[in-house]
């Protein structure tokens, strides 16, 4: 088994925050703004995913959980965003 790197759970926060951001989740830290950008949204989600492909088997339990509940939160996030922007 892997040894937890706490810089790992760090990242996979910070990612996650930041999609909070693109996705209008969480108020820009300049502007006090909700905004979107879908485009930097699925930048992040896609690189979330590409995490998962590229750390499996490489992972403790406490990670791929993180990462996991990251994915499945921020998928239909993404989902929603998108559909309200095509109906706009």
């Amino acid at each position: 088994m892997p040894e937890a790197d706490p810089r790992f759970n760090e990242f996979v926060i910070l990612q996650a925050q930041n999609a909070g951001l693109f996705l209008g989740q969480i108020p820009h830290p300049h502007s006090g703004e909700k905004q979107i950008s879908l485009r930097a949204a699925k930048s992040v989600v896609d690189s979330l995913e590409m995490l998962v492909l590229k750390t499996d088997g490489n992972l403790t339990a406490t990670e791929e959980r993180l990462l996991k509940t990251a994915l499945d939160n921020l998928r239909p996030l993404y989902q929603q965003a998108a559909l309200a922007s095509s109906n706009d």
